[in-house]
């Protein structure tokens, strides 16, 4: 594949969304209209020495002007307990046969870890302005074989509905004494878009130790192709060599998957916003063009760029 990185394109800093801390744009995932693209993206709001994720879209040109942005979550945080009630990162938007669909990644807080995940579906029908919730608990969450951190959702549609995600399989205590988490990517699939079957682990590890996250899949050249981002286990938050980078793989039916993190040609610039880290990447295909989303230092601090697929 050739790449051709276009721009850094969004800063969030600039729209104060909680006032003096208005950094993060995380995940950016699109939908598209006819005459411009909505980009939804998880923004952090301060919750005492913590945080909360809420979700926002800035509309944007076919050129990547900024046309609007949202002032308002687009869905509220979860109830009092339930999986998603303290925040939403990321957040999946596909369209059906007379709404938009909604698939949720959200999160809680635990005593013992940080954080636990589970899946959920909201659905619009304002154009993607509002969601709401089709109820309080999750679509998809742990179960036997895959103990915690059931997240990062992607639905890529054809003749069924396939949902590629991440599941936990371990925590470990790092040598800072921190637990750190370890994710794989899996296959569920579904008829209705609501209820869906595993199929298990799709995408084999490159290194020890790996973590997988936010696979995005779209066809091209007669295949079908994914690209997520992967780290350490260990030392990813500080050391740019075991943080985030982009993965790949490819596929002709959509359950095997063949990893050749080579053949995706796009890597770190020298400096600037995404010199360090490349994560959380979504492809889409507009006007005929596939562009690939995705955030870069610090897990999306300052927001979003764009690559566009010159060759496959």
């Amino acid at each position: 594949m050739r790449w051709k990185k276009l721009r850094h394109i969004f800063d969030p800093e600039p729209y104060g969304f909680f006032g003096d801390y208005s950094a993060f744009a995380q995940s950016p995932q699109a939908l598209v209209f006819d005459d411009f693209v909505r980009i939804y993206f998880s923004t952090r709001e301060r919750d005492g020495n913590l945080f909360k994720s809420h979700v926002r879209y800035v509309d944007m040109t076919p050129d990547f002007d900024v046309i609007h942005v949202s002032r308002e979550p687009v869905i509220p945080l979860g109830k009092l307990g339930t999986f998603d009630e303290d925040g939403i990162f990321p957040f999946h938007v596909t369209r059906t046969e007379d709404a938009l669909y909604g698939y949720t990644s959200g999160w809680s807080r635990r005593e013992s870890v940080s954080v636990e995940t589970g899946i959920g579906l909201s659905v619009s029908h304002d154009d993607g302005v509002t969601f709401e919730r089709l109820g309080d608990g999750p679509i998809l969450s742990a179960s036997v074989d895959e103990p915690f951190l059931v997240g990062d959702p992607f639905v890529f549609s054809r003749e069924r509905h396939y949902m590629y995600y991440i599941y936990g399989t371990t925590w470990k205590e790092g040598p800072d004494g921190v637990a750190e988490r370890t994710y794989k990517i899996a296959l569920a699939t579904s008829t209705d878009g609501q209820t869906f079957t595993r199929h298990g682990r799709v995408v084999p590890d490159a290194i020890s130790d790996e973590s997988q996250a936010l696979p995005t899949v779209f066809e091209a050249g007669g295949r079908y192709h994914m690209v997520f981002c992967f780290r350490d286990t260990f030392g990813f938050r500080t050391d740019p060599t075991r943080g985030y980078r982009l993965g790949y793989a490819y596929s002709d039916d959509l359950v095997d998957w063949t990893r050749d993190d080579a053949a995706l040609g796009f890597e770190r610039s020298e400096d600037g916003w995404d010199a360090d880290m490349e994560c959380y990447p979504h492809v889409f295909t507009m006007k005929g063009r596939h562009y690939l989303l995705y955030n870069g230092n610090a897990f999306g601090r300052d927001g979003f760029g764009v690559a566009v697929l010159e060759d496959v």
